[in-house]
């Protein structure tokens, strides 16, 4: 299957919505918002999260942004949360309201040439081996003076966001999660994006204020046939 191919249902994508909000109350969390992972899908999905109820989507890839949201006049924003290339930025800039995957100082600088007072989240890699040129994320302790540096460029930090290990299941999120909630609140910063389909229940115990979620609303995520990324 192909976005082209993937069917979207609006009552469905409305259910299973109700069914994350549910799963976040069961963990204990209060306003803890809910951002649709659209990357992939057909812009009906985009529609789909916003008649629901969701007035922001995200997605990854920068070539599938312009292609699915270039130049459309949509009710509902884009938050860009996939890995950021620098030479992306000026197309990216007119459509996406929040750079939410920030690990560098090179995209810091190429955001304040072109996106002056653009919004971010800075993305946290608190595993052991972080730093390690492996998953993507600043190091935790360079965390603050990344921070400080995007917050001199004139640019808004809202927040931290971090992706849980891929191994180990949700529990081995925990130790993660907790420390870049730790460091959320010592930074004061405001949002906290941490949990995704599989492991939203940790993250919110461990203070999530925003869980991104794919899978749990629109189903088996289909493959893009050509995507440069």
């Amino acid at each position: 299957m192909t976005a082209s191919d993937a069917v979207i249902n609006d009552a469905l994508v409305a259910e299973r919505l109700a069914e994350v909000r549910a799963r976040i109350v069961r963990a204990g969390g209060t306003g803890v918002t809910v951002l649709p992972v659209t990357k992939s899908f057909p812009i009906d999905a985009c529609w789909a999260a916003y008649r629901a109820g969701c007035p922001a989507v995200g997605e990854n890839y920068a070539q599938e942004v312009v292609a699915k949201l270039g130049g459309r006049d949509v009710p509902f924003a884009v938050h860009f949360i996939g890995q950021l290339q620098t030479n992306k930025v000026r197309a990216l800039a007119p459509i996406v309201a929040l750079f939410g995957s920030i690990d560098r100082s090179s995209q810091v600088r190429e955001l304040a040439k072109r996106v002056p007072g653009a919004r971010i989240l800075v993305q946290v890699n608190a595993e052991p081996a972080a730093g390690d040129g492996g998953k993507a994320g600043c190091p935790i302790l360079e965390v603050p003076a990344l921070v400080e540096l995007a917050a001199a460029a004139g640019l808004h930090v809202e927040g931290l966001m971090a992706i849980g290990p891929t191994v180990g299941g949700p529990e081995a999120a925990r130790p993660l999660f907790r420390s870049v909630r730790a460091l959320a609140t010592r930074l004061e910063l405001a949002t906290c994006s941490m949990g995704m389909s599989d492991d939203l229940e940790v993250a919110v115990q461990e203070g999530s204020t925003q869980v991104r979620i794919g899978t749990a609303l629109f189903g088996k995520r289909p493959q893009l046939q050509t995507l440069v990324r």
